[in-house]
């Protein structure tokens, strides 16, 4: 009777942890993102510690992937050195990492054509309604939901980000 009586008390235990909401904040407990790598033509984003890649992924970016962002509307990512300037969690993409784009030089070029440059480029997740094309955003870099959640965890405020061609 009292191995019956521990039995239930388990398959309660873990009745109640199964219907525990899930939470789309992991912890992170590896070695830093020292800095992450986007190659635009291989459609792919790298986390590094150093020399190292932690893990790497698929993306989608603008419908004019080809080529650096100049100005706000081209549908293009930028391509240089940026940093990861803050962390989105009320993203309407799921979750959010900003790059500072655009950076002094970016702006500076834009004010001599008399255009703006553009801004809020994020790594993110996905949008809430499907998708049939690969390159989708408005210049940003898109990942899978269940992939920025990782992301999110593993890459800290003020990590380079370097967008290669």
């Amino acid at each position: 009777m009292r191995v019956l009586k521990i039995l239930f008390l388990l398959v309660i235990a873990f009745g109640i942890a199964a219907c525990a909401p899930k939470t789309k904040f992991l912890k992170y407990k590896g070695p830093e993102v020292t800095s992450v790598q986007i190659h635009k033509s291989q459609r792919k984003m790298y986390l590094l510690n150093n020399q190292k890649v932690l893990k790497s992924y698929d993306i989608g970016l603008g419908p004019n992937a080809i080529g650096h962002k100049q100005f706000e509307g081209d549908g293009k990512t930028p391509e240089g050195t940026y940093y990861m300037n803050f962390k989105n969690p009320n993203s309407r993409y799921h979750l959010s990492l900003y790059i500072n784009y655009p950076n002094v030089v970016d702006r500076e070029f834009a004010a001599s054509h008399n255009r703006p440059p553009g801004g809020e480029i994020f790594i993110h997740g996905g949008p809430v309604r499907p998708v049939s094309v690969r390159d989708w955003t408005e210049g940003c870099i898109a990942v899978t939901d269940k992939e920025i959640e990782v992301i999110y965890s593993m890459v800290n405020v003020g990590t380079p980000v370097h967008i290669l061609p």
